[in-house]
């Protein structure tokens, strides 16, 4: 039984962790952190595995916080710059610790990244529309910015991104391609965060089996699609 804390436990990402992990029969909820608690004490709880759903900025406290203390760490926030990225790798690496940095925790999500960077080989020049709930604090998302560089990795120009942030919404992306009399569109539509339900599990599975950071999903992606 892998004992999991989860950190900025009473947001909505947070709650969705929360309940995942209470429901899936190899867990158990160890310990929470919520606004103004101690991460000390959080950390110093005998955890297996710390799930950190917080926002930018707190969450770069909480993700270093654990790596340094020798625990396993599954990201969800986004707004990480790239040397905070930097920073969490280096230091993960040295404790030998593995540490994921999850954008998006969907699956559909996850697979609509690879299927765009497919079409971009294809079509070349793209677009994305990224469209999130009106209390959303960044943009664009971390899923936009994470597709716009795997799509410039195949060597196409790096697509421009659109944000909308409008009540009503939950998360939403399509990525828009055009070529000679024809477009090809690729969207995803989250409609509830339990969506990423799935996703929380199945990192917080895997990621002791890890000693770096990784980043995305990819790994997880491709073991799913091997069964």
């Amino acid at each position: 039984m892998l004992r999991v804390g989860v950190a900025g436990a009473l947001g909505r990402l947070g709650r969705v962790a929360c309940e995942a992990v209470r429901t899936a029969e190899d867990l158990e909820l160890s310990a929470v952190l919520v606004r103004g608690d101690p991460l000390a004490d959080f950390l110093a709880s005998g955890l297996d595995v710390v799930v950190d759903c917080t926002v930018y900025p707190a969450t770069v406290a909480v993700a270093l916080g654990a790596v340094d203390a020798g625990i396993p760490v599954v990201v969800g926030a986004t707004g990480w710059t790239d040397t905070e990225i930097l920073t969490l790798s280096e230091r993960a690496q040295k404790a030998h610790v593995g540490a994921m940095l999850v954008p998006n925790f969907s699956l559909g999500a996850n697979l609509m990244v690879r299927f765009a960077e497919q079409a971009a080989q294809v079509f070349g020049r793209g677009e994305i529309i990224e469209l999130h709930h009106d209390r959303k604090r960044d943009a664009p998302s971390g899923t936009a910015k994470l597709t716009a560089r795997r799509i410039a990795a195949t060597g196409a120009p790096e697509p421009p991104i659109h944000s909308v942030r409008l009540p009503g919404l939950v998360a939403h992306q399509e990525v828009i391609f055009g070529g000679i009399g024809e477009t090809l569109t690729i969207r995803h539509d989250s409609l509830a965060h339990t969506a990423y339900a799935a996703g929380i599990i199945a990192a917080v599975r895997d990621v002791r089996s890890s000693s770096s950071l990784v980043v995305g999903f990819d790994a997880l992606l491709d073991r799913m699609l091997a069964r």
